[in-house]
C-alpha cells in the first residue's frame, strides 16, 4: 500500500490530485530560487503570518501548505505525500481527497493562528500530511475492514513515531501537527462512510502483496525497504 511500483506515467494517471499538489510544490519552489524571479515576493505574499491573517489576508490559511523554505523541506514533504497519499486518493475519490487534504491543512493553520504568537511565520504541508495520518486512524477505529492487518500496524507505527518526534524536534509546528492529526481523525470518520462501496477493491489493493506471496513474511526485503522509506519520510517531515 505504501510502496509505489507504478511508472511515472501510471502514477500521474492513477493519482492526479497528488501529482498536481507536488507539481505546485515544485513550481513555487523554483519561482523562489530562480535568480531572475522575485522569489522573496512569493514567500512574502504566501507564507503563513499570523499578524497578516488577522488583518484580513485569509489566503494565508491555505497557501503555506504549498510553500517550502528549502529543497530538503520540499523534498521530504512531497516524498511523504507520495508515500502516504495514494491509498487515500483511491479509497476516498479525488474530490473527497482534495477536500479533506485542504480542510485538515486549513484547520491546522487556524489552530496555529490562535495558539501561536501574532509574529509566528510558517510554511509547509506537514499539517495536512498529519491530517492524512488522522484519516488512516479513522479507518482503523471505525472501518477496520478497509486496511489489512499489516498496513494497520504500519499506520499505527507511523502515527506513534510522528507524534513522539513532533515533541522532540525543536523546529516543528507542534500545533499544526497535532491539530492536523485530530482534524483528519474527525473529518475522516465522516468521509469514510461514503467510500463503503469501494471497501472490497481497497482491501484487494492493500492485501495484494500478502496474497501474491502466500502470506506475510517477517522482515522480508520489501518490509525492510518500506520501513526505511517511512523512517526517512518521517525524519524529513519532522525536520521543520
Amino acid at each position: 500500500m505504501f510502496i509505489r511500483t507504478e511508472s511515472f506515467k501510471d502514477f500521474t494517471r492513477y493519482y492526479p490530485i497528488i501529482t498536481g499538489i507536488v507539481f505546485i510544490h515544485i513550481v513555487l519552489y523554483l519561482l523562489m530560487v530562480l535568480p531572475f524571479f522575485p522569489g522573496g515576493l512569493i514567500f512574502e505574499r504566501l507564507a503563513g503570518v499570523n499578524l497578516y491573517i488577522m488583518e484580513g489576508e485569509l489566503w494565508r490559511l491555505v497557501t503555506p501548505m504549498f510553500l517550502h523554505s528549502g529543497f530538503p523541506h520540499l523534498l521530504f514533504n512531497s516524498f511523504s505525500l507520495v508515500l502516504f497519499g495514494p491509498g487515500l486518493e483511491h479509497i476516498l475519490g479525488r474530490k473527497s481527497f482534495i477536500t479533506l487534504y485542504l480542510s485538515t491543512g486549513i484547520l491546522a493553520n487556524i489552530a496555529t493562528l490562535f495558539l501561536k504568537p501574532l509574529t509566528y511565520t510558517h510554511v509547509g504541508s506537514s499539517g495536512a500530511i498529519f491530517g492524512l495520518f488522522g484519516i488512516y486512524l479513522a479507518m482503523i477505529f471505525f472501518r477496520k475492514e478497509m486496511l489489512s492487518r499489516e498496513n494497520t500496524q504500519v499506520v499505527l507505527s507511523i502515527v506513534v513515531i510522528g507524534v513522539i518526534m513532533t515533541f522532540v524536534n525543536a523546529n516543528v509546528n507542534v500545533t499544526a501537527h497535532i491539530f492536523g492529526l485530530l482534524a483528519g481523525l474527525i473529518l475522516g470518520s465522516f468521509a469514510i462512510d461514503r467510500g463503503r462501496e469501494l471497501t472490497s477493491s481497497f482491501q484487494r489493493i492493500t492485501k495484494r502483496t500478502l496474497t501474491s506471496s502466500g502470506g506475510p513474511k517477517k522482515w522480508s526485503p520489501t518490509s525492510i525497504m518500506l520501513a526505511l522509506l517511512i523512517f526517512l519520510a518521517l525524519i524529513g517531515l519532522l525536520s521543520r
